[in-house]
């Protein structure tokens, strides 16, 4: 049995469900899904400090997450602190975005992100060309509501995410399009049959490729860096990262 361990480093508990229900939805069976809140920070990333806070809160989650996981879903589109949890975990970290980038590369040519909040689109482009894909990005689309605006009421987004991923298609280019955000999780489904190129959401691909990954078992994960002194962290993240 695979378990994995989402971490959710926004701080809205119903963002946490809205993630893990689309989870169970996309897992397969025989794989046990746990999710935690981040501790401290933004109720939602909408912004730079928002997404540098959330990578410490996102480290800090891991670090005091005790129980069994055979791999870890850093479950916030454009991946806060993934490089970070990469270093120090035993067992493999997947990012929502690093995920999608993966899967619509591997189905298209040439694919656009289509998310909510407006500062987005410069960090995702950003977080695009520090994967080594700003060729083979279309697009970076956002809509005015954040992702936390449209989880409380997705109708109203609908029309709006519609046009944005048809535009992505149509003017510019794009084969696949990713349904980014955690805000967003599960919508893609619904959008499916208005966008005419593959749509793909950011919670499924994570989670497809976490498993593959957690049954891999790789060896010779975390304990990658040297030790570091610190002052005012948690006791768990202190442990992680103070041990020798």
């Amino acid at each position: 049995m695979t378990t994995l361990l989402l971490i959710n480093p926004n701080t809205t508990a119903s963002i946490t469900d809205l993630v893990l229900t689309t989870a169970k939805r996309f897992a397969a069976k025989g794989t046990t899904l746990r999710a935690v809140t981040g501790a401290f920070g933004p109720r939602y990333i909408a912004s730079r400090i928002g997404y540098a806070i959330a990578g410490h809160a996102a480290v800090d989650a891991l670090a005091n997450d005790t129980a069994r996981k055979d791999a870890v879903v850093l479950a916030c589109f454009g991946d806060p602190g993934l490089a970070a949890l990469k270093e120090v975990s035993r067992v493999p970290v997947v990012g929502m975005a690093e995920a999608a980038i993966l899967q619509a590369t591997a189905i298209g040519k040439r694919f656009s992100i289509v998310t909510g909040g407006e500062r987005w689109k410069p960090m995702l482009e950003e977080f695009v060309a520090a994967q080594g894909m700003s060729a083979r990005l279309a697009s970076v689309r956002t809509v005015a509501p954040t992702g936390a605006d449209i989880a409380r009421n997705p109708k109203a987004a609908m029309a709006l995410l519609a046009k944005g991923c048809t535009a992505c298609m149509r003017e510019d280019g794009a084969d696949v399009v990713i349904l980014g955000g955690a805000g967003l999780a599960g919508l893609a489904a619904n959008l499916k049959s208005a966008v005419d190129v593959p749509l793909l959401d950011g919670v499924a691909c994570a989670i497809s490729l976490a498993e593959s990954l957690a049954k891999q078992k790789p060896a010779a994960l975390g304990r990658k860096a040297a030790p570091v002194e610190s002052i005012g962290l948690s006791k768990g993240l202190a442990k992680l990262i103070g041990s020798p």
